[in-house]
């Protein structure tokens, strides 16, 4: 009976075996982006010459410089993960898991596309973030998670005259540049469908929902030649149908309005706030809500999840060794009714079983 317990314990064993691991344990994070990503460092910048942007009292006193009305993706993902805040690259607080380099208003390649250069400083694109974390790690850690999201303002602002090379082709640049200083995981966002959000308030141009889908193809080719490469944890965060998903069934979500921004202008000088900002999808024209921040974190923790999942002959190999525990436990009670028939199995051959990842 102790033996029967023994085989039940292996075959129970095998399936207790979690087949789908926690979130990874990285080492730090880093963040490249605009304003969906930027957890203060544009406001850090505009405060020092005295323009705060964006205005607390319009977004987050809570947690001022997120162009939203509270957290964003980027802080509940840490806190997910158990890394702490990245330090702003404008904080003079030396880095010890991370660095948050985006910057709102930032554009997918060079230069704001919202704020001007302050005095004596540049406001950097997305690809420069890159450029200059990659000048200044050479050897970037193989263990921290970098994640990627821009090209938004490229399309809600008038392009940049002094760089026509389309926006996916900017970030296709920044993901390979990451790449060639060793980075290991990199957490890459498409773009949602920017022809939905407030400010075009169903005004938008058939050329925005368009312009939007080549760059989110374009950006899928990029990663899909990236995922090619053994040695890359290429993570893809399709936030386009998260959206969609939130525009088709918003009550699922516990949103009552995703059509309209919370915040609302009366005039030039004057804002009005809805009662229930949890329940809107947008808190401004263009930056979703905390509330909706927290489904993009949840978006991307599930991504990274997924990517933790162990390949099928490796979930086989693991009932495999449950079984062989099990036939194990049979073999040696047939053995004492038939000790000639157990004498025919090749020496060791019962116990080897060959576990390929």
């Amino acid at each position: 009976m102790k033996k029967q317990f023994v085989a039940a314990g292996f075959v129970l064993f095998s399936f207790m075996l979690p087949l789908k691991a926690t979130a990874a344990q990285f080492g730090a994070m880093y963040v490249f982006g605009d304003s969906l990503s930027d957890t203060g460092n544009i406001f850090n910048v505009s405060t020092s010459v005295g323009q705060p942007y964006p205005q607390s009292s319009l977004y987050s006193t809570d947690f001022p410089g997120r162009f939203s009305n509270g957290q964003i993706w980027v802080d509940y993902l840490a806190d997910q993960l158990q890394i702490t805040q990245p330090t702003l690259v404008t904080d003079p607080k030396f880095p010890n898991q991370g660095v948050n380099f985006a910057f709102g208003g930032a554009r997918a390649g060079f230069g704001n596309a919202v704020v001007q250069d302050p005095p004596g400083q540049h406001l950097p694109g997305v690809l420069e973030q890159v450029q200059g974390f990659a000048a200044n790690n050479p050897k970037a850690d193989p263990n921290a998670l970098y994640t990627v999201w821009g090209g938004a303002n490229d399309f809600i602002f008038p392009p940049n005259p002094n760089d026509p090379t389309p926006p996916a082709d900017r970030i296709s640049q920044a993901l390979n540049t990451l790449v060639a200083v060793g980075a290991k995981n990199i957490l890459v966002f498409n773009l949602p469908d920017l022809s939905k959000v407030p400010l075009f308030q169903g005004t938008a141009p058939q050329s925005v929902h368009d312009a939007v889908d080549n760059y989110n193809t374009t950006l899928k080719q990029t990663l899909d030649g990236l995922s090619n490469n053994p040695n890359l944890n290429i993570i893809s965060v399709d936030t386009y149908s998260l959206f969609d998903q939130l525009s088709k069934s918003p009550d699922t979500f516990g949103f009552t309005n995703v059509a309209n921004s919370c915040r609302v202008q009366t005039s030039q000088t004057t804002y009005e706030f809805c009662s229930n900002p949890n329940q809107y999808l947008f808190w401004d024209e263009v930056h979703p809500t905390t509330a909706a921040q927290k489904l993009i974190a949840d978006t991307a923790l599930a991504a990274i999840e997924a990517k933790s999942v162990p390949e099928p002959s490796t979930a086989l190999g693991t009932l495999a060794i449950g079984a062989w525990g099990a036939a194990a436990v049979l073999k040696r009670k047939r053995k004492k009714l038939l000790v000639t028939t157990a004498n025919r199995v090749p020496g060791g051959q019962s116990t080897r079983i060959k576990v390929e990842s």
